[in-house]
């Protein structure tokens, strides 16, 4: 997914520049960026990677000479960024969040209006901040730009442009990801993450509404185009993505995954003395477990531990070996909590499902009695089509969807899942049961689609639900 961040101040603005980039490090390990506007007039820009050491460990010494008063730091999971651009608007750097469906038919189009050339990256695609960028560049102003590139964008793009003047701070047209502004004396930031910036003296301004764009310099934060009226953000941030201090559209993570556990007890059909202890999967599924434990008042437990030192988060790495590699190697077993124990392990979500089947086999190899599985979602029927959730090549690597092919005996098609939809259906009863065997859980229960988003407490029309049911 990845993260970013700016600040505008009345004095140099690189150590909160810095520090407020670095607390975006838990949605993305792949690339890190900052880019100052000197008082010279120009653009000073440092990017590096980022997959095997910490933010704060590559940009240490960039720190140290890097000067201004206002500029743009990115985490991304993905491409190069910030970009410096030099067009007619000027030059300035630009960063982006989400996902672009039709680049392709985007980057065709920018060509054939005689735009710029793109520079491959080291996997041969286009770097789609550059795209937006060459996008902002085919109209007049930055304005008619910004609103131009997400307007013919296939899927969401949330921006910050920096330039002379200030900087642009664009949401995405239905708000899928979040974009707040924080305010001290000396200036004013804007950030994905609302926490990012307390510990460096902000305090919350505001938020900024769905396609709002804003551009803000130290002495105010000017609304440019206003905010629409359709909000469609992400439910994956609280289930999934959010740092547990997190807090989006002033609706906390960390209590929203208790109310996602309690709503998981409520239904669960397993008798409480048939449990020996509740556990999370670290490091989204404790608080779930939590808020599970509290309600049907079994103990919660803690069977074995993520070694965090300098073990990322598993989603990060790019190849899907690394990924279960790491899945495998961070957890540390605490065997007095696992042998002959029935543990009720909760997750936050089976995407592909090779890494919540590896964590039940290690504890059955540390000696579980039993390992029923809870996970806080639904089953993942969809991949992401906004925000990168999932870089799935085909809808059929979700494990959901090759147990539905198991059971039919061929590819079913995403108008035909009907029933298996339905957590009511006999058609969903035998999918569940179908994940569960070839996981090797003793038994398994998803979350319902309603009561998670009940769990999130907006209104259900502001939520995005793709993932689970295919709606946009």
């Amino acid at each position: 997914m990845g993260g970013f961040f700016a600040s505008a101040l009345n004095e140099d603005c690189v150590f909160d520049l810095f520090f407020g980039t670095d607390y975006h490090s838990h949605l993305g390990t792949r690339r890190g960026g900052m880019v100052v506007y000197r008082e010279d007039g120009n653009f000073d820009r440092a990017i590096h990677n980022i997959e095997n050491s910490p933010f704060r460990t590559k940009f240490d010494n960039d720190v140290q000479h890097m000067q201004g008063r206002m500029g743009i730091g990115c985490i991304s999971d993905y491409e190069p960024q910030p970009l410096t651009v030099r067009s007619h608007h000027g030059t300035y750097a630009i960063s982006t969040i989400g996902k672009i469906n039709n680049r392709d038919e985007l980057v065709k189009m920018v060509l054939e209006t005689g735009g710029s050339l793109f520079m491959e990256m080291s996997d041969g695609d286009v770097n789609c901040t550059e795209l937006v960028a060459a996008l902002i560049n085919l109209k007049e102003n930055l304005i008619d730009g910004i609103r131009y590139a997400q307007d013919v964008i296939d899927g969401s793009v949330s921006m910050l442009l920096l330039t002379p003047r200030g900087i642009y701070c664009a949401r995405d047209k239905l708000g899928r990801t979040p974009l707040c502004i924080g305010r001290k004396e000396t200036g004013y930031c804007a950030s994905l993450e609302s926490f990012a910036y307390l510990n460096i003296g902000y305090t919350d301004y505001k938020l900024l509404g769905p396609g709002e764009i804003d551009v803000m310099t130290a002495d105010g934060v000017n609304v440019i185009v206003p905010p629409g009226d359709k909000m469609k953000i992400c439910t994956f941030l609280w289930i999934y993505y959010g740092y547990p201090a997190s807090s989006y559209e002033n609706i906390s993570v960390e209590a929203m995954r208790h109310r996602c556990g309690r709503k998981i007890a409520d239904r669960d059909f397993i008798p409480p003395e048939e449990i020996d202890m509740v556990a999370g999967v670290p490091d989204s599924g404790i608080a779930h477990a939590i808020g599970y434990s509290n309600r049907a008042q079994l103990p919660y437990s803690r069977p074995f531990v993520k070694y965090t030192p300098t073990w990322p988060r598993s989603f990060m790495p790019t190849m899907q070996e690394k990924r279960d590699l790491i899945a495998r190697m961070k957890l540390i077993p605490v065997h007095e909590l696992i042998n002959g124990k029935r543990i009720l392990l909760i997750d936050d979500s089976i995407v592909r499902g090779t890494q919540l089947r590896d964590t039940t086999a290690f504890l059955y190899n540390n000696g579980a009695e039993k390992v029923h599985v809870r996970t806080a979602c639904p089953p993942i029927m969809f991949g992401c089509k906004y925000i990168n959730f999932t870089r799935s090549r085909s809808e059929y690597e979700l494990f959901a969807r090759r147990v539905i092919d198991k059971i039919e005996g061929r590819h079913v098609g995403s108008d035909e899942l009907g029933e298996y939809l339905d957590p009511d259906s006999d058609k969903y009863a035998q999918m569940v049961e179908g994940i569960r065997e070839e996981q090797g859980f003793t038994t398994l229960m998803f979350n319902r689609l309603d009561d998670m988003l009940d769990s999130v407490g907006l209104d259900k029309d502001k939520l995005c639900t793709y993932c689970w049911n295919g709606k946009e």
